[in-house]
């Protein structure tokens, strides 16, 4: 087998599948491939999905609660499987992010992840960062528990964290334009430079490193030092030094290469039409305006 047959499945940039979609995922393992709906042509593509094809599994998520109590990363490394998590971890918003966990809850499940899997095989995300106002108040964000997560982090021996601020899509100012008084604010770069090396500063004093994804105008602005790098949300080279073996380290011209995405390759499996999420974030791409 050679270095193009390996692959990295992406579960999932388009919905919450450790969430919502987790039985929906294991009758796909079993069956050793899943059918893929393209969300621009509509056309169904298969995907191989055997573990002797699968170099690792990427899991996207904002609720682990159902994966950890299912037990399938248990289930999934016994059939020969190799995970990796992206965790997004938010301060408490229930403007922003009305139906996540609470914090609390969200902290032991990281927890649980580093006692089962480890510590290495989590990205931390904070992501995205938002800026706003309301009808009561005025440039709000959502970074009031960042130090409380980073120390939680921190103790659990995370190693990086993700951030991006938030972008904006026609569909969320469409969704967000029937709630009184609220608005998105983007900031200036000079505020986003700023507030990264903030955040930077405050993770470094738990070990943890600042990563940004699609971020490069960021990047470019930023002082010499700042310890800021850019991320890979799926990162080849990571998974190659976590697990061994050879995987193509071709860029994933999927994602917003132009705006500064790192990614390397992977496959996506899961669907907007086929798995809509049910997490109805006020900043999210993927939900349609109705879903709220």
């Amino acid at each position: 087998m050679g270095i193009s047959d390996k692959l990295i499945l992406s579960a999932s940039r388009r919905t919450d599948i450790p969430a919502f979609y987790m039985p929906w995922f294991m009758d796909g393992i079993k069956q050793g491939q899943f059918a893929v709906l393209n969300p621009y042509n509509r056309k169904t593509a298969t995907v191989p999905a055997g573990p002797k094809r699968v170099h690792a599994i990427v899991f996207w998520s904002k609720d682990f609660g159902p994966f950890l109590e299912g037990g399938y990363g248990e289930d999934l490394i016994a059939r020969g499987y190799r995970l990796f998590f992206n965790f997004t971890v938010n301060s408490v918003d229930r403007l922003l992010e009305p139906r996540v966990p609470d914090l609390a809850s969200r902290l032991e499940q990281l927890a649980a992840l580093c006692r089962r899997f480890g510590p290495r095989v989590i990205n931390w995300r904070f992501d995205p960062l938002c800026f706003y106002n309301t009808a009561q108040s005025r440039r709000l964000d959502n970074l009031g528990d960042f130090e409380r997560i980073a120390a939680a982090a921190g103790r659990l021996g995370i190693e990086r964290c993700v951030t991006s601020f938030r972008d904006d899509y026609a569909k969320i100012r469409k969704r967000t334009a029937a709630i009184t008084g609220f608005g998105f604010v983007d900031p200036p770069l000079e505020q986003k430079v700023s507030t990264c090396l903030v955040m930077a500063r405050k993770l470094a004093a738990y070990n943890i490193s600042l990563q940004t994804c699609c971020e490069k105008a960021l990047l470019a602005a930023l002082p010499p030092g700042s310890g800021i790098e850019k991320g890979r949300c799926i990162s080849a080279d990571l998974l190659m030094e976590l697990f061994g073996g050879r995987i193509s380290r071709k860029r994933d011209s999927g994602q917003r290469v132009d705006a500064g995405c790192g990614c390397h390759a992977s496959r996506d499996i899961g669907s907007y039409a086929w798995h809509p999420c049910r997490h109805t974030c006020l900043f999210c791409y993927a939900n349609p305006s109705r879903d709220r």
